[in-house]
């Protein structure tokens, strides 16, 4: 069995489209979180995300944050893009369905351990294999005898915002592969602006490094 596995899509429908694309054909899909927020496209990644047949839908702290109404975290830039995107959204019962975990053949799966940005610097006692999301870096971490794979971001990569990340694992091989490449940043800005975003969101996506 080949799945893709990502995760932090982030209202990206471009970056969403174009990994489906790359991924091709595989045999079950797994979302590990926060396909909401920040980018124009929430309603249309979640719908599009629906329509995948075999697809394990995992629940992410930004679902949690649109569920409840409330951004729960203390960064002013989130709250301005929480507050901006969460206003035109109505696709609610889809995220109620969303879960909290799953597992595939040797792997753990979540949007993070224990509510926690994990780095590829970041000391953590692993008891199995895990597969996460949530700090938009893609890395490979080993603790007692255990592997923790991050996806990476689809939607906002955090090292270079033009680029998407995402894996595929070959559960026969029980072999992660990792998948990156570049897209145009520019579809997303251009319809930010055409949203009337805030401009201090904008910013932050046309300040942000970026891969040739």
């Amino acid at each position: 069995m080949k799945a893709a596995i990502f995760s932090d899509i982030h209202g990206n429908l471009p970056a969403f489209e174009l990994m489906l694309k790359d991924a091709g054909k595989v045999d079950l899909y797994i979302s590990l979180g926060d396909v909401v927020n920040y980018g124009p496209w929430s309603n249309e990644c979640v719908r599009l995300l629906d329509t995948l047949d075999n697809c394990v839908k995992v629940i992410g702290n930004h679902e949690e944050d649109f569920l409840s109404g409330r951004y729960r975290g203390e960064k002013k830039l989130v709250k301005t893009f929480f507050d901006f995107c969460i206003r035109d959204f109505t696709n609610f019962a889809s995220l109620q369905l969303y879960i909290k975990s799953c597992n595939l053949s040797s792997y753990f799966m979540a949007h993070t351990i224990g509510d926690k940005y994990i780095y590829p610097d970041s000391k953590v006692n692993l008891d199995k294999n895990y597969i996460i999301g949530h700090s938009h870096y893609q890395f490979n971490l080993k603790s007692n005898g255990f592997v923790l794979v991050n996806t990476g971001s689809i939607g906002q990569n955090r090292e270079f915002i033009n680029i998407i990340n995402y894996l595929i694992y070959d559960t026969e091989k029980d072999k992660v592969y990792k998948r990156s490449f570049p897209y145009n940043i520019d579809l997303v800005i251009r319809e930010m602006e055409r949203r009337e975003y805030p401009k201090e969101c904008i910013d932050y996506y046309k300040n942000k490094p970026r891969r040739s």
